[in-house]
């Protein structure tokens, strides 16, 4: 990761006890947050519409969910 990338996309350190998917999880909803707030800062400096930055949000949001459902959500017992 470059410094200009580290400086725009920070992230904070983990706490506790972690297993490789909440850490992975956790990597995603920092990039998550990051990029939301770039897009707000974005629409609020009249950069792009509300409309472009609700778009971007929620396909951001759904790939932050598909993240939570690969990740963190137990699979379905299977049938023996």
């Amino acid at each position: 990761m470059t410094i200009k990338d580290q400086f725009l996309n920070p992230l904070a350190s983990y706490r506790g006890e972690p297993t490789l998917t909440e850490y992975m999880f956790n990597a995603n909803l920092q990039e998550f947050a990051n990029k939301v707030d770039l897009l707000c800062a974005l629409q609020t400096g009249g950069k792009i519409s509300a409309d472009d930055a609700y778009d971007e949000i929620r396909k951001l949001w759904k790939e932050l969910k598909l993240s939570k459902q690969n990740l963190l959500e137990e699979p379905p017992p299977t049938e023996s």
